[in-house]
């Protein structure tokens, strides 16, 4: 399909009223801190939500859900087992996920999980510039950038830094990446899009990042990977961008900004400033 602005906002709008009419079951692996903001923001968007920890869990609602969310923010132990099942079986049953390295790069079990996904790829990766550039390095990925310098959850590159990252992943997967930062950038390898928009007051709340990940998951089942997790970054800039007119601080941002996602029109979401670049 050939992409261009119009064509790409008439996706995003038909991606927004199909999620709410479907309501499409889409269960995550996530980061334990973050876990009840992931479930209302799935919500907000018009999905249905499912946390899950053990072996059996994830195997199990990886056949049933029509898509899947993994978020390595807090490892658990029982990971070690966890999330290889779930990858597997998503792969066996043909399910598309999206996954989230954050703090790429601490610890070895987290290290050695997001190797092992090389081999059973998501169809959509979102993270900070410097986790989209620490993932191709462990991925071998020729992308020409220097390592990516994670300091715990937070990027210390920029999103422009992390373009040929992410582009280079977005081939390899044969999906899409996206790039949240002082901008957002998401890309298939091939076309590439920069989107305006957001609030300062993300970086102030715990579980931004992470809630995006989520539900670019719940549009991923619902339309391509490259337009899922555009839908999705669109959303949240607009939804950001609403919600700090209203909002007092964070607590109040928090609150303002999923009854902005809750309230975001098919239209208003697809007109988000956006461009190709």
């Amino acid at each position: 399909m050939d992409l261009d602005c119009e064509s790409i906002q008439r996706e995003i709008a038909a991606t927004v009223r199909r999620t709410k009419e479907d309501c499409p079951f889409v269960p995550s692996i996530t980061n334990s801190v973050t876990m009840e903001l992931v479930a209302n923001a799935q919500l907000a968007a018009g999905g249905s939500a499912a946390m899950v920890y053990l072996p059996d869990e994830g195997e199990g609602v990886a056949a049933v859900g029509e898509s899947f969310y993994i978020n390595l923010g807090t490892v658990m132990p029982f990971y070690a087992e966890t999330l290889p099942r779930t990858v597997r079986a998503l792969h066996e049953h043909r399910r598309r996920w999206v996954l989230d390295p954050v703090a790429i790069g601490i610890g070895s079990l987290r290290t050695e999980l997001l190797r092992c996904f090389r081999a059973m790829p998501p169809a959509v990766v979102r993270g900070n510039a410097s986790e989209i550039i620490a993932l191709a390095n462990l991925w071998g990925l020729d992308t020409g950038a220097a390592k990516g310098g994670v300091r715990g959850v937070d990027a210390t590159d920029s999103v422009g830094a992390a373009r040929p990252a992410a582009e280079a992943l977005a081939s390899f997967i044969d999906g899409a990446v996206a790039v949240s930062g002082e901008w957002d950038l998401v890309t298939d390898g091939t076309v590439t899009v920069r989107s305006e928009g957001g609030s300062p007051l993300f970086t102030k709340i715990t579980g931004a990042g992470c809630s995006l990940g989520g539900v670019t998951a719940v549009y991923l089942a619902e339309a391509s990977p490259f337009i899922a997790a555009l839908t999705a970054v669109q959303a949240y800039n607009l939804a950001g961008t609403r919600a700090q007119r209203e909002a007092k601080g964070p607590g109040s941002f928090r609150a303002a900004f999923l009854d902005a996602l809750y309230r975001a029109k098919p239209g208003a979401i697809a007109e988000n400033p956006f461009a190709l670049i």
